[in-house]
């Protein structure tokens, strides 16, 4: 018997002993409502550097969630339209074992990092950080246990997951996913580090990640740094980084009561897919690149979850001399609608 398969029989024989007592001792009344709420993300896009334009319904998401007595609770999170495209992101349920104490499985995102969590309704940018698209954007099936510490305002994160594509949940796998991820929030601070092992294609690749940001309501800044290696492979190391702000002003502008200006920096070096060619070469699926991203939004907030977002970005990237730039891959405008409701 591996060490693997030994940590996790015990851990599923600790956990069934002490399920029964702890169910029992939950008898708080619960509102078990069911919650929907969506988001529709709609936009225009403009190449300033070959001219060409593009209409996008960039987001059209529902997300059901609530509880199940006092100790069981369910997220079901859909994108019916991602350009174009139906996707089911995320399926889950999540017991409570003790105070502070919690099981989850399913599907969902792998706990590690902070940009990656940040949902399409909450984005500041119009385009997701090179950390949050292209690094580090991995759902998997699986299952992970939360710990809140009742005394700090710390939450330890681990999770096991299938190492295959959430397209299909029927293989039977001998390689395990993981991920662990802490966060400390005092006050109007946020700081997060973790870990993540990941075996696409056959190659194992680590990644470690750091942030640390500071919003204390109606100013944002953060930064955020990751680290892919990969283990015995000739796939070289891939580097991720972002710092970004933003500042929200009350305003009475027609039917807009906010206004908000936001700036990023943020960068990748050559990254790749974890594939190689027939020269057993890296074979590289994004080109190291820098952006600058700046724009504002003005905003109709009625509620935490009832409000419409306009948002105008401009991006200018900088690539190495001698890359290829598509229309997707080079400067541009956006007009951008979001409703959350």
């Amino acid at each position: 018997m591996t060490l693997k398969t030994t940590i996790l029989i015990a851990t599923i024989a600790a956990l069934t002993l002490v399920m029964p007592a702890s169910l029992s001792a939950q008898t708080a009344a619960t509102d078990n409502t069911p919650k929907f709420h969506a988001t529709l993300r709609t936009r225009a896009e403009l190449s300033t550097e070959t001219g060409e334009y593009r209409f996008q319904v960039r987001n059209a998401r529902a997300v059901l969630s609530g509880n199940v007595g006092p100790s069981v609770s369910y997220f079901i999170n859909t994108d019916l339209c991602d350009a174009g495209k139906m996707k089911i992101l995320d399926a889950w349920a999540k017991l409570k074992i003790a105070k502070g104490l919690y099981v989850q499985g399913g599907q969902f995102r792998m706990c590690f990092g902070v940009d990656p969590f940040v949902a399409p309704h909450q984005y500041y940018f119009s385009d997701r950080s090179f950390i949050g698209k292209q690094m580090c954007n991995y759902r998997r099936v699986g299952a992970k246990v939360d710990y809140n510490i009742p005394t700090l305002p710390l939450t330890l994160e681990a999770g096991i997951f299938n190492p295959t594509s959430i397209a299909d949940h029927n293989g039977w796998n001998k390689r395990l996913d993981a991920a662990g991820r802490l966060l400390f929030t005092p006050g109007a601070w946020i700081f997060s580090t973790g870990v993540m092992t990941l075996s696409p294609h056959g190659h194992r690749a680590n990644l470690t990640g750091l942030c640390i940001g500071y919003n204390p309501g109606s100013f944002i800044i953060e930064a955020e740094y990751m680290l892919k290696h990969y283990t015995h492979s000739p796939l070289r190391d891939a580097h991720a980084y972002q710092i970004f702000a933003s500042k929200t002003f009350p305003v009475k502008w027609g039917m807009f009561n906010t206004f908000a200006i936001h700036g990023r920096f943020d960068g990748l070096t050559d990254h790749s897919n974890s594939e190689l060619n027939d020269n057993n070469q890296q074979y590289i699926s994004d080109p190291a690149r820098n952006r600058i991203t700046a724009g504002v939004t003005l905003s109709y907030i009625k509620t935490k979850n009832l409000y419409a977002d306009l948002r105008l970005d401009y991006e200018k990237y900088f690539y190495h001399s001698g890359t290829k730039v598509t229309a997707t891959m080079g400067d541009k405008a956006v007009v951008e609608l979001i409703l959350r409701f």
